[in-house]
């Protein structure tokens, strides 16, 4: 088995009710964990990440000093050991396989871009356990999943976006994102939940 699901910022900054709430990601937690629930021995890894910003500073231009763009600079989400920072909920996170924090200091979008607390990055764990392919779901579609998948697909795995387990910021940009992940390679995929 060399298959990856790739659980992507299911947090409760970034759900409904959170710092970033995105319409539907209470119910794409819940869908991941149906999924979970029904797939996970399909995969060898389950690597769910968090956004897990310092509490102090801007984190690298990342936190607006003032009023956010809403492209480079937002308004302060996800700092450690917050209850924003926590999972959903609705996530029930025990067959993840590692967790990863990133972000610690400085912008970051990509689940590349973050490590387990044991300083694993998760390239050296794809290595590792031989894995050829990601299964991503999470949110936002047109952020942090777009980044996560593209660089998914950087690393040369066969990347497969779970479309009915990803919520996104705007319906036009998360459109354009899906459409961008398929051209560059990936597959929109049901995960049958």
């Amino acid at each position: 088995m060399s298959k990856a699901l790739f659980i992507v910022d299911v947090q409760n900054d970034f759900t409904e009710g959170g710092a970033l709430g995105v319409a539907g990601g209470d119910a794409v937690a819940a869908a991941i964990t149906r999924h979970l629930a029904a797939s996970a021995d399909q995969y060898a890894l389950i690597v769910a990440s968090r956004d897990w910003h310092d509490a102090g500073g801007d984190n690298g231009g990342h936190f607006a000093a003032g009023e956010p763009d809403f492209v480079d600079t937002w308004p302060v989400h996800c700092v450690a050991g917050t209850e924003g920072a926590e999972y959903d909920p609705g996530l029930v996170t025990d067959a993840v396989t590692h967790h990863v924090k990133k972000g610690q200091g400085a912008p970051a979008y990509s689940l590349f871009e973050g490590t387990t607390d044991d300083g694993d990055t998760v390239g050296e764990l794809l290595t590792r356990h031989g894995i050829l392919e990601a299964d991503i779901a999470g949110i936002a579609t047109d952020y942090c999943v777009r980044a996560s998948a593209l660089d998914a697909i950087d690393h040369g795995l066969r990347v497969r976006v779970l479309a009915d387990l990803v919520a996104g910021v705007a319906p036009a940009t998360s459109e354009a994102a899906l459409a961008e992940l398929a051209h560059a390679g990936a597959e929109l995929a049901e995960s049958g939940v």
